[in-house]
């Protein structure tokens, strides 16, 4: 499994909206370029990111882009299940799939166990706390 370059995008799309003031709109443009984003895959990238409840946006003079949740309560999991779809490691592992060994499969289960996992630990931290250790990361280091 690999994640796309739009759910990179993504993520740091939701990043440079969480600094934005609460309820304030940013254009889409600026965005891009402060992201480095082409605009025409930013664009996209937010409409999916409307469909998933993460964002909202509004056109005209006073349009642009906002969360429509707050950045303390999304996830990386839950980026990648709204760019991605449901994630399954193993084709066995997603919805729908038919096997008839299902119920017999030794692999099966630890499939299932390492898909938890990782889901549980991208779930763990919240883009707020990303966004917060990003500017530290990028903070000067004040010498004595």
């Amino acid at each position: 499994m690999q994640l796309t370059r739009q759910t990179e995008y993504a993520i740091r799309i939701l990043i440079e909206l969480g600094s934005v003031p609460p309820g304030e709109m940013i254009q889409s443009r600026i965005v891009a370029e402060k992201e480095e984003i082409p605009e025409k895959f930013l664009k996209k990238t937010i409409q999916v990111l409307v469909r998933a409840g993460l964002v909202e946006t509004r056109r005209g003079m006073q349009g642009g882009v906002k969360l429509a949740v707050p950045l303390d309560s999304i996830t990386i999991a839950d980026v990648i299940t709204a760019i991605e779809g449901r994630v399954a490691i193993n084709p066995c592992l997603a919805n729908g799939y038919y096997c008839r060994r299902r119920s017999t499969c030794r692999v099966r289960h630890i499939l299932e166990r390492g898909q938890k996992a990782l889901l549980d630990e991208l779930g763990k931290e919240t883009l707020a706390e990303l966004a917060g250790e990003q500017e530290t990361a990028e903070s000067p280091v004040s010498g004595s």
